[in-house]
């Protein structure tokens, strides 16, 4: 297959893209490299990449829609799988225009660049933010999802309506992931795990909010590249007369649904805590405070739908992922 993928000097996008080439298929990769965070690290994401023949890399930003759409001219996809967008809950409470330009506008130039070039399948990330004040645990696809906390959640519940809506128009299928808490190596540097890593191994204070009784979805990279690899080959169809099979999120009226894809495990931050520590055989000194605006006490993925469709689960454990990431975190910056 032929794959546009947006983001991959990201974190996910990067291997997504490594799955991908691994398989033989052709990968044009689309990123942006803003200085969200160390640029170093995504180039060097790129470069690794850019060791297979089958990757080509555009950079330039989603809300470029000229550039964008010559690079997908280039590519002449089968498959877009739109992974880029301006991350991170408590940065968007700083800088929330930076994700209405990059989340919604840019969104809309790949969903419009993949109705032009009638690709046969578009995928695009969510996130669980968009699960927002709901109390229901664990997060079900068919929960309602009308509360988000953040702009950060409600740009990307946006981009969830707004793909509906295309793939109804122009009968695009289009399958939306909610991504759950994920972590492994070549992380981004923003992230909890690395965050406290790096401030451990040299010493420093970690903030654990809301006194550590906070409770995530860890989700292991590979396990959630998997999902999505997998996901590829589900291609959404447009239901006879609305029937839809129960527990599915497929829209009764587009070739349209949302998949969870999360570990359906939570994990007490204080204990995730703990596992970083064991790794790495140091104490961590601890700085306990309130919870952030815009956090939630809990994430959890109910990923039946996942299984349902794709026979797949993730099931890396996180003593094991954290391991993955340690390991590599020391031999890329010598610690």
């Amino acid at each position: 297959m032929r794959i546009l993928i947006t983001g991959t000097a990201g974190f996910i996008g990067f291997h997504l893209a490594r799955l991908l080439l691994s398989e033989g298929h052709t990968v044009h990769g689309y990123d942006g490299m803003t200085p969200y965070y160390d640029v170093e690290l995504k180039r060097r994401r790129h470069q690794a990449l850019l060791q297979s023949p089958g990757f080509v890399a555009t950079e330039g930003m989603l809300e470029d829609r000229e550039a964008f759409d010559r690079a997908a001219d280039k590519a002449a996809p089968d498959v877009i799988v739109h992974l880029a967008a301006q991350a991170g809950v408590r940065y968007s409470l700083e800088n929330p225009r930076a994700y209405v330009d990059t989340n919604v506008t840019g969104t809309f130039n790949v969903m419009e660049a993949s109705r032009r070039l009638a690709v046969g399948h578009l995928l695009m990330a969510s996130t669980s933010s968009v699960y927002g004040a709901n109390t229901n645990t664990p997060f079900a696809e068919t929960d309602k999802a009308d509360t988000p906390l953040t702009i950060y959640a409600a740009t990307k519940k946006a981009t969830e309506m707004m793909s509906h809506s295309y793939a109804h128009l122009y009968d695009l299928p289009t399958t939306m992931f909610r991504f759950f808490t994920v972590y492994g190596p070549w992380g981004r540097p923003d992230m909890a795990l690395f965050k406290f890593v790096d401030a451990i191994l040299d010493g420093r204070p970690i903030d654990v909010f809301n006194h550590g009784e906070m409770y995530r979805d860890f989700t292991y990279i590979d396990d959630l590249v998997r999902g999505i690899r997998l996901l590829m080959d589900a291609v959404p169809v447009r239901p006879v007369e609305g029937e839809i099979p129960e527990g599915d999120s497929l829209s009764p009226v587009a070739p349209w649904r949302v998949v969870n894809i999360g570990n359906s495990q939570t994990v007490r931050l204080e204990d995730f805590v703990v596992e970083i520590e064991a790794c790495l055989g140091l104490e961590a000194t601890r700085n306990y405070m309130d919870m952030q605006a815009g956090d939630v006490i809990a994430t959890w993925a109910d990923a039946s739908l996942l299984q349902a469709l794709t026979g797949y689960r993730p099931r890396t454990e996180m003593r094991d992922g954290i391991a993955a990431f340690v390991a590599w975190f020391r031999g890329y910056y010598r610690k």
